[in-house]
C-alpha cells in the first residue's frame, strides 16, 4: 500500500538552530497517527512543513507517493492538507458557514457578492458527515468548545482534506466532549481520512491512535505500534530518561490558614465553606461548569462575594480586588495562561515580578539591578530552562512559562497558591517537575488549592479533595478515600444513585 503521508530525512535549520535533523516516517491512508514529544521536540516545526507555512532545508515531503513542496498554506491546502490548530483560528462574530469558508468564499455577480445561502448549503453538507446538530447560521461564538473543534473538521472536509493534523485538539474539552471527537475521529479514519493527532495527553494517544511517532531534540526516536508499547516505554522515548512513578507525599500540619464561610457569588458559587491548612495541597474536582474556576477567583479577589466570609490566620479579610488577593498573600495561577498569565512580549524577568513591582522600583523607575538578582534567584529555583532573563516569555514553552508564574508568587511572598488547571498544555517532563515544585511550596509551608479535569493529576497531588457539583461542595473526601470512580460518583448528578440501583436491583 501506497502511504498516504511521508516524510523523508526532513531537515529544518534557522540561523543557530538545527530544528529537525532528517526526520523520516510515513502514514498510511485512514491511520490516525500519534506525534509525539516534549515542547521543542520539533513537532511544529514539522507541521509548520507539512502544512505549507516553512519549507524544509532539505528533504522531501511526499503525498500519496508524489513529492510536493508547497511554498505557502494554499499549496498544501489544495493537495488536501488541514490543519487544526489548539488555539483555533476562527472569527466570534461570523457564522459557523462564514468561518468555514474563510480565505475562499462563495461568490456570485463575478464576484462582487458573497453566496452566504450557497455557503451555507455547502457547510451544511459537510457537517452532515460528523455533526448534524449544529447550526450553521449560528454565531460561532455560540457553540462549546467542542463543537468548535468539528466546525474545524469539517472546514477540512469541505476541501476534501487527505490529511487532518490536529495540535492539541483536546485541551479544553471535558471527557465526555473528547469521547465525542474520539469518535469523529474513527468516523474519517474509516472513510480514509489519515490523522495526525498531537497531545500530551497519553491515555488519549493510547486510546485512538494506531501508532505513534516519537521526537525529541529535532529527531525522530522511532515509530512505534500502540499495542505493542506501553505508556512507560513511551514516555522514556521522549523524555530520554525513565520518568520516576512518584507517589504522593504529604506536608500538611494542623494550623488553619484559610477558612472559607458560605461563600457565594453571581457566579455560580452557592454556600461554600471549607477550610485549608498550613502545608496542605487541597485538590477542587468537578465537571467543567461546577464552579471550580470561580471558586478560585473568589479566592483571588477577582470576582466579588455576595455573602459569606473569608479569613486567614484566623482574621477576616475583605477581598475586593486582585490587589487585595496579593496584598494578603495570595496568588492565582490562572487557567487561561497565555491570555491572563503573561505579557507575552516582555522579559520572562519582568513577567516574574509583575505582582510585586513596588519591591522593584524606585520613584516608579524599576531598579534593573535588583530585578535581575531576584530573578536570577528564583527563576533559578524554578528550573527555568533555557536560563535567558531577557528573552521574551512567549518564547518559553508552556511548562516554562508556568514556572515563571510561580516564581511570580514566590517574589510577592504569598503563602496562599491557587493552581487552576497548573499542567494544561504541558509536555509529560514539564509536568512531573510542575507536581514536584508543588510538593516543594507545600512542604516549605505554603498551602495550596489545586483545579484540575485530570483525575489522576488531583489525586497524585492532593491531600484531600473537595468535589464540586453545580456551585456547591457535593463531597469532601480523604487522602484514604480518593479514586477516580469516587470523585466521578460526586461529581455527577445521580450518579450515586444509579451505581446504588445497579448495586441492589430491585
Amino acid at each position: 500500500m501506497v502511504p498516504r503521508l511521508g516524510f523523508d530525512t526532513i531537515t529544518k535549520s534557522f540561523p543557530g538552530v538545527n530544528a529537525l535533523s532528517g526526520v523520516s516516517f510515513d502514514v498510511a491512508p485512514g491511520e490516525i497517527h500519534g506525534l509525539l514529544g516534549e515542547n521543542g521536540a520539533g513537532k511544529s516545526t514539522l507541521l509548520r512543513i507539512l502544512s505549507g507555512v516553512f519549507r524544509p532545508t532539505s528533504g522531501t515531503v511526499f503525498v500519496d507517493g508524489e513529492a510536493v513542496a508547497f511554498r505557502k498554506p494554499l499549496d498544501a491546502r489544495h493537495a488536501g492538507i488541514a490543519m487544526i490548530h489548539q488555539e483555533l483560528q476562527q472569527v466570534p462574530h461570523l457564522s459557523v458557514a462564514q468561518n468555514m469558508f474563510l480565505g475562499h468564499s462563495l461568490t456570485h455577480m463575478g464576484g462582487l457578492f458573497v453566496s452566504r445561502r450557497e455557503q451555507e448549503k455547502r457547510a451544511a453538507e459537510a457537517l452532515s458527515m460528523i455533526d448534524r446538530s449544529i447550526d450553521v447560521s449560528a454565531p460561532i461564538s455560540s457553540l462549546k468548545v467542542a463543537q468548535r473543534q468539528i466546525v474545524e473538521i469539517g472546514r477540512a472536509l469541505l476541501d476534501k482534506a487527505k490529511v487532518i493534523a490536529m495540535d492539541e485538539p483536546t485541551s479544553s474539552l471535558t471527557p465526555s466532549e473528547f469521547d465525542r471527537l474520539a469518535q469523529v475521529i474513527a468516523d474519517l479514519s474509516a472513510s480514509g481520512v489519515s490523522i495526525i493527532y498531537v497531545s500530551h495527553k497519553m491515555d488519549e494517544v493510547f486510546q485512538i491512535c494506531q501508532r505513534a511517532s516519537v521526537m525529541r531534540d529535532g529527531n525522530l526516536i522511532g515509530t512505534v505500534d500502540m499495542k505493542a508499547t506501553s505508556e512507560k516505554q513511551v514516555i522514556a522515548m521522549m523524555v530520554g530518561r525513565e520518568l520516576m512513578q512518584e507517589e504522593h507525599h504529604s506536608f500538611v500540619t494542623n494550623t488553619v490558614k484559610l477558612k472559607a464561610d458560605s461563600l457565594s457569588s453571581a457566579t455560580k458559587i452557592k454556600d461554600v465553606s471549607f477550610t485549608l491548612h498550613k502545608g496542605e495541597v487541597l485538590g477542587i474536582a468537578g465537571l467543567v461548569g461546577s464552579g471550580r474556576t470561580e471558586l478560585l477567583r473568589l479566592i483571588a479577589g477577582v470576582d466579588r462575594l455576595t455573602s459569606g466570609s473569608l479569613s486567614i490566620d484566623g482574621k477576616a479579610v475583605s477581598l475586593r480586588t486582585p490587589r487585595d488577593a496579593i496584598a494578603a498573600g495570595i496568588g492565582l495561577v490562572p487557567e487561561e495562561r497565555k491570555r491572563e498569565g503573561i505579557i507575552p512580549m516582555r522579559p520572562v524577568s519582568l513577567n516574574m515580578a509583575l505582582a510585586s513591582l513596588p519591591a522593584f522600583s524606585s520613584t516608579g523607575v524599576i531598579r534593573q539591578g535588583k530585578l535581575r538578582a531576584t530573578a536570577k534567584e528564583l527563576l533559578q529555583r524554578v528550573n527555568l530552562r533555557p536560563f535567558q532573563l531577557d528573552r521574551p516569555i512567549r518564547l518559553f514553552s508552556g511548562g516554562n512559562q508556568q514556572k515563571a508564574i510561580i516564581a511570580r508568587w514566590l517574589a510577592a511572598k504569598s503563602q496562599i497558591l491557587l493552581f487552576d488547571e497548573p499542567t494544561r498544555g504541558i509536555d509529560v517532563g514539564a509536568k512531573s517537575e510542575i507536581y514536584q515544585l508543588i510538593e516543594t511550596l507545600a512542604r516549605e509551608g505554603h498551602s495550596i488549592i489545586v483545579v484540575s479535569s485530570e483525575l489522576p493529576e488531583v489525586i497524585r497531588l492532593s491531600d484531600r479533595v473537595l468535589v464540586m457539583r453545580e456551585g456547591r461542595v457535593a463531597a469532601e473526601l480523604g487522602r484514604d478515600e480518593l479514586s477516580e470512580s469516587a470523585i466521578v460518583a460526586h461529581a455527577i448528578p445521580g450518579a450515586i444513585a444509579g451505581a446504588s440501583a445497579a448495586a441492589h436491583p430491585a
